[in-house]
C-alpha cells in the first residue's frame, strides 16, 4: 500500500502524458482542501494531515467496478435469502420488537422493512465494514473518475460529521464504498436522516440499535414511504406473450397505469388501486424470466440501493421473516420514547 498522494501522481500521469509531478500532487487534493477551508472554514493543515494519511485501496477500485448486484438474479437471491438471515431477522425483531413498532407506529413503514433492510446490510450487526471510511472515501473521490464528484461530495459531508459529532476522521470504519454503521448509512444519509431516537444526545449508528432502526425507517418515510400500501406483486409469465417486455427499462420509477398491464394481458391477483402506478421487472433465473409488478414502495427501497435486485432481495427477505416469525397485533407501551425527537446535526 502506498500514500493516496504517491498514486495519484502515477493514476493522472498515465492519463495526461508529460504532465509535471507537482501539478498531480496538488490538483485535486488542494483543489479539495482549498473548497472545505472556503466554504466550511476548514483547518487546511488539518485537513491536509488527515488526506496524507489517507491510503489508495486498490481492492475498493476493483470492487467498485464489479458490484454484486451485477449478478443474474438467481445468483444474487441466495446470499441474502438464508435459512440463517431469515431465524437471525426473527431474533433481532424478537429482541428489538418494542423499538420496532414504535419506529412502525412514527414513521409508517413496516417492521420487517425495517428489519430485512439492516439484515441485508449487515446481517444485524455482524459485518459493519473493515474499511477506514477515510481510505474509502479519498480512495473513489481522487481514484475512481466515473463516480469521482459523488463520493467527493460525500467526503466532504464525512468530514463535518466528524467535526460536528467530534469524531476522529482516521477512526469510523465500514464498507469499501464509505457507507457507515448497521444501516450502511453514506455520509450525506446520516446527516440527511439519521435519528437520534433515545435522545442520549449521541447519535450512533454503529451501536444504538434504536437509533438505528428509527434512522432506516426514516429514511423511507423522507422518501415518501406509503403506509399500508403494497410493493411487489409476482405475475404469471405467459410464455407466448412477449409484448411486455418492450415496457421493461432501466428506469425504476413507476409508469404504467394498470390499463395498459391489462393491455399487454398480464394479470394480477392482489387489488390495486386503480389510479395506481406500476413498473414491470423481469428478474433472471435458471430456467427462464420470473416476473413482477412493482411499485411506488418497491421504487423507495431503491432509493437506498439503486439496483432492483437489492430491493427484491429486501422484500423477499422481510416476508420470509414476517412469515418466520408470525404476525401478531399485540399492543406495546412506547412511552419512553419522546414522539417529538428530531436529528441531531441538520
Amino acid at each position: 500500500m502506498r500514500k493516496l498522494t504517491a498514486i495519484l501522481i502515477i493514476i493522472y500521469c498515465v492519463a495526461l502524458p508529460g504532465c509535471s509531478e507537482e501539478w498531480n500532487r496538488t490538483q485535486s487534493v488542494n483543489n479539495f482542501i482549498e473548497m472545505m477551508a472556503s466554504r466550511h472554514q476548514y483547518n487546511k493543515t488539518e485537513l491536509h494531515r488527515i488526506i496524507n494519511d489517507a491510503v489508495l485501496k486498490e481492492d475498493i477500485l476493483k470492487k467498485i467496478a464489479k458490484p454484486a448486484e451485477s449478478m443474474p438474479w438467481y445468483r444474487y437471491q441466495k446470499i441474502f435469502l438464508t435459512e440463517a438471515r431469515i431465524n437471525a431477522g426473527v431474533k433481532f425483531w424478537q429482541e428489538n420488537a418494542r423499538v420496532l413498532k414504535a419506529a412502525e407506529q412514527r414513521y409508517g413503514v413496516p417492521a420487517e422493512i425495517v428489519v430485512a433492510i439492516i439484515g441485508v446490510e449487515t446481517s444485524y450487526g455482524q459485518y459493519t465494514g473493515n474499511y477506514r471510511i477515510i481510505d474509502a472515501l479519498s480512495t473513489l473521490a481522487f481514484a475512481y473518475p466515473p463516480r469521482g464528484a459523488f463520493f467527493l461530495g460525500e467526503l466532504e459531508q464525512f468530514l463535518l460529521l466528524c467535526r460536528a459529532q467530534q469524531i476522529n476522521p482516521l477512526l469510523p470504519l465500514g464498507s469499501y464504498a464509505g457507507a457507515m454503521g448497521m444501516p450502511q448509512f453514506m455520509p450525506s444519509s446520516y446527516i440527511n436522516f439519521a435519528i437520534d431516537f433515545n435522545e442520549d444526545h449521541h447519535l450512533d449508528i454503529w451501536h444504538n440499535k434504536a437509533d438505528v432502526i428509527a434512522s432506516v425507517a426514516n429514511y423511507f418515510f423522507q422518501h415518501h414511504w406509503q403506509a399500508g400500501h403494497a410493493i411487489a406483486v409476482p405475475v404469471p409469465v405467459i410464455p407466448e406473450n412477449k409484448s411486455y417486455k418492450t415496457k421493461i427499462t432501466h428506469n425504476l420509477k413507476p409508469d404504467l397505469r394498470l390499463a395498459e398491464l391489462e393491455s399487454l394481458n398480464l394479470k394480477i391477483s392482489v387489488p390495486l388501486n386503480l389510479d395506481e402506478k406500476v413498473k414491470i421487472l423481469e428478474l433472471e433465473q435458471e430456467q427462464g424470466e420470473e416476473l413482477w409488478v412493482t411499485l411506488n414502495n418497491f421504487y423507495v427501497i431503491t432509493q437506498y440501493n439503486h439496483s432492483p435486485l437489492y430491493a427484491m432481495a429486501v422484500y423477499q427477505l422481510s416476508q420470509s421473516i414476517l412469515n418466520r416469525k408470525g404476525y401478531s397485533h399485540e399492543q406495546t407501551d412506547f412511552s419512553y420514547i419522546d414522539h417529538h425527537t428530531r436529528p441531531v446535526y441538520q
